[in-house]
């Protein structure tokens, strides 16, 4: 069975609160129970949330070390954290599928959120769909889980 970390950056577990005009009244633990609905028994699903980008960083070396596949929201650390960008790159690297997801459209807000450098060492990004982008992003690893073998590093 594969595995997939969720991992939460930043002022992610004030969802619900947080400028609910921007981010919806959803909450981190709504979002989570719509993953596991969703995901059934297709994947091994580990969720995390952290303000802290070492932390955030040793998830994603573990996720490397344990051969799991990431849905990531970067949130702040987006716009301008190159260590957190290079822990991106070593899940991509190591064959696993990392898809990027914002719950807001980062390009119909402020212009310092249109800029990620995350975006150019995942294999996707999903974005400005509320909480459906965790679910769309779940759904298109369920697709190349069990879909046939390819790269996850094609650029199209």
């Amino acid at each position: 069975m594969a595995r997939l970390l969720v991992a939460h950056g930043p002022n992610l577990q004030r969802l619900g609160s947080r400028e609910p005009e921007v981010y919806g009244t959803a909450t981190l633990a709504d979002i989570e129970s719509a993953i596991r609905e969703r995901a059934g028994d297709t994947v091994e699903l580990s969720f995390h949330q952290t303000d802290d980008e070492a932390t955030l960083i040793g998830l994603l070396h573990g996720a490397v070390d344990s051969r799991s596949h990431v849905i990531l929201n970067p949130a702040a650390f987006t716009h301008y954290s190159y260590a957190l960008r290079d822990a991106c790159a070593l899940v991509t690297g190591a064959g696993l599928t990392l898809i990027e997801v914002h719950l807001s459209n980062p390009h119909a807000r402020e212009e310092f959120r249109h800029q990620s450098v995350i975006s150019g060492v995942a294999s996707g990004v999903i974005a400005g769909f509320g909480p459906d982008s965790y679910v769309l992003a779940l759904e298109q690893i369920i697709t190349l889980v069990g879909g046939p073998s390819r790269g996850n590093n094609e650029r199209h």
